[in-house]
């Protein structure tokens, strides 16, 4: 039997939080949400949801009545303001704290304010405009109570008060570019050299950057960097981290820790001997195995962990400690943790960051503690140098990263910032017309209330940490700070709902990081995005993203003169086959193989025909393609005919770029198919290493191409 439909009283109050009632589906229809998704979602924010929802709204209105101040406040440089609410017989005294310590008085202008009698009181709101000439940055927001007819204090409430730029600055780029430029993209894992540990690393990356750099290219994309397990079977997607805020020391090179040159030479030998095991793996274009990876990695990083430190390196091994504070320290906690109790289960207490087991093991796990933070400290040693030279080889933007939409349940994340995070909710998307089920991405979602409770501190924190030492973030399904797809522990993606979120506020943290770091902003908007939402990204300076196979208007391919400007544009994603895969039809094989056909395989592969011919008719309009190309001329012709688009970035996938065919993540598969463990590999299926890149004809063919081009259309 159908559950019934909400009451209106539990419909007000659930929008009231920010929780969608109703929505627009894909397919056009409005859908009303059960009654039990909207309980679930408002459990989920602490609301009593066996009380009467009339008498919860009301409460939960009182209380932000009686709250002085909000809990954060996000405004823009030159605009912006806020409410205090005051009790009756007080007056308030409104003062701002500037990061750099100096304070500011806030005047308050005449008004006649709004009132509300809450528990025997009556409070007023008061709105404040702030001053048109705060600086930007991280300040304190001050609200004195003075009873009337006394002139000291009664309380004092702070808020915290982000001033953020209204518009972040164009991306970098060349003199003879005029404000475009193109750069690489790549899964960093599946890039290997020689001198790798079976799967690339960030040593492997200045490597890359370099000769991409050398190519013409201004950046190089690759997959979130982001931590997973330190303890085997390690999550192969970067899209499923323990945690956003630190980097993986799989991506860690050994050899080229500073205290390397001083082991013993049987300390050396053993490191030598470590990497020469796992090396015949960086050759193979089967399937990259992370465990064994991470397990040899995790030996040689134990005995150099031992090596003495000269002063200088203790002295900056203390200062980046500091630096993170409690965030490292609860990270590195979990990953002892991870190692104590391995494969077993752990007790309840063990889950709760503040119980007296965490506090004991915390102690007794020292050592360990202490061997994850100086992962922590070398990875982000190896991530500044990869950013520093691929600047030094002549990238103006240099290395971009890729920023995961959420985090595992089970992470690190999830355990330390719990009160951050939804309880018994976990993230996906609705039905589609590609997954008529909706999809659950098992990544529990932050909680609105939370984030501006605690004044958006966690996302300050990750935004600052993956922008350290990067000239450009890509942030995956962007629309997560707009809005959410909430689903219920018990139920099926189909029955969640979409939850709000402070846009204003998210974006703003976002952009007033990036340009504290001088980076660009990427928004992967890809999908069903309400026209508002691009407007808005624009109107901050972030730039959206484009694909151009989905780019249609009516039947035939979007012009790329009608693309956007404010753009990253290209010819593929990682969710989609490499596009000599994609023109082979060898997609449609592999679904075929792994039962995830709706119709026969000669209907699909005519529908896939259609869509390639499309795009292909009119690079032949254009004079781009000959009848007959190859596949070569085919992949240079699809990125020439992007160039002429107006977007400020254009990017060149790299399994394009030497003709691989394999997906590197199959959607609707999880051990089906070995998603995010593909290694770069040829047409013939022969691993493609950094060593030989350059000297490879369809990579120097086909970057050649789209420097030249680029350079031709900004004369």
């Amino acid at each position: 039997m159908a559950e019934a439909a909400p009451s209106p009283e539990l419909v007000a109050l659930a929008e009231a939080c920010g929780i969608a009632t109703s929505y627009w589906s894909f397919f056009g229809e409005r859908v009303q949400v059960p009654a039990g998704t909207l309980r679930a979602a408002l459990a989920a924010m602490g609301m009593n949801v066996d009380a009467d929802p009339a008498a919860v709204l009301s409460a939960h209105e009182d209380a932000r009545w009686q709250q002085v101040l909000p809990g954060s406040v996000v405004v823009r440089a030159g605009n912006g303001g806020f409410v205090v609410h005051v009790p009756d017989g007080h007056d308030v005294r409104i003062s701002v704290r500037l990061e750099e310590g100096a304070e500011r008085q806030v005047p308050i202008p005449d008004q006649r304010p709004d009132s509300r009698w809450v528990a025997g009181t009556l409070f007023w709101r008061v709105n404040v405009p702030l001053p048109a000439d705060l600086p930007l940055g991280w300040h304190e927001l001050r609200a004195e109570l003075v009873r009337q007819g006394d002139h000291h204090a009664d309380r004092l409430v702070t808020a915290v008060l982000a001033v953020t730029p209204d518009r972040l600055a164009a991306p970098p780029a060349r003199p003879d570019r005029r404000g475009r430029s193109w750069g690489m993209m790549a899964q960093l894992y599946s890039v290997r050299s020689h001198a790798s540990w079976g799967m690339g690393d960030l040593a492997d990356l200045a490597d890359l950057s370099a000769v991409s750099a050398e190519a013409g290219a201004d950046f190089l994309l690759v997959n979130p960097l982001h931590a997973a397990e330190v303890v085997p079977p390690i999550e192969p997607s970067p899209y499923l981290p323990a945690t956003r805020r630190f980097v993986a020391p799989l991506y860690i090179r050994p050899e080229d820790i500073h205290e390397v040159a001083y082991l013993s030479p049987a300390d050396r030998a053993r490191v030598a001997a470590l990497q020469a095991e796992i090396a015949p793996a960086n050759t193979t274009a089967e399937r990259i195995d992370r465990d064994a990876t991470w397990l040899a990695k995790r030996a040689a990083l134990e005995i150099i962990h031992r090596a003495p430190r000269s002063a200088a390196r203790e002295s900056a091994l203390a200062g980046f400690v500091a630096a993170q504070g409690q965030p490292l320290a609860d990270f590195a906690l979990w990953c002892a943790l991870e190692e104590h109790y391995g494969g077993i289960e752990r007790p309840d207490e063990a889950r709760d960051i503040d119980s007296p087991l965490v506090a004991e093991l915390r102690e007794q796990l020292a050592d360990r503690v202490e061997f994850h933070t100086w992962l922590q400290w070398i990875a982000q040693e190896q991530a500044a140098a990869a950013h520093t030279s691929a600047l030094a080889a002549g990238m103006r933007i240099g290395i971009m990263h890729d920023l995961a939409v959420g985090v595992h349940p089970l992470g690190s994340d999830a355990w330390s910032l719990r009160r951050l995070y939804a309880d018994g909710i976990t993230v996906g998307a609705p039905p589609d017309m590609y997954n008529q089920l909706g999809q659950d991405w098992n990544q529990p979602p932050w909680l609105p209330q939370a984030l501006e409770r605690t004044g958006y501190a966690a996302l300050r924190d990750l935004v600052r940490g993956v922008l350290r030492h990067a000239g450009a973030l890509r942030i995956d399904h962007i629309l997560g700070f707009f809005r959410l797809w909430w689903i219920p522990a018990g139920v099926g993606p189909a029955e969640g709902t979409y939850v709000r979120y402070d846009h204003d506020a998210m974006i703003g943290v976002l952009a007033l990081e990036a340009q504290r770091a001088g980076a660009v902003i990427i928004g992967e908007d890809l999908g069903l995005v309400e026209p508002w939402v691009r407007d808005f990204l624009s109107e901050r300076g972030i730039l959206g993203t484009s694909v151009l196979w989905f780019e249609t208007e009516g039947e035939r391919p979007t012009p790329p003169e009608h693309y956007r400007r404010a753009l990253l544009a290209t010819v593929n994603t990682h969710d989609l086959p490499p596009t000599a895969g994609y023109l082979a039809g060898e997609h449609v094989a592999l679904r075929a193989r792994l039962g995830l056909l709706e119709q026969p395989v000669e209907e699909a592969l005519a529908d896939a025909h259609r869509e390639q011919e499309a795009v292909l008719s009119v690079l032949r309009e254009r004079g781009l393609l000959v009848e007959g190309a190859g596949e070569d001329a085919i992949i240079e012709a699809l990125h020439t005919y992007l160039v002429a688009s107006p977007s400020e970035l254009l990017g060149v996938a790299l399994v394009d770029a030497v003709g691989e065919r394999r997906v590197q993540n199959q959607p609707g598969t999880h051990y089906e198919y070995p998603n995010w463990q593909v290694p770069l590999a040829d047409a013939d299926g022969r691993a493609v290493l950094i060593d030989d890149l350059a000297e490879r004809p369809s990579f120097r063919h086909l970057t050649a191409a789209v420097d030249a081009a680029l350079r031709d259309a900004t004369r």
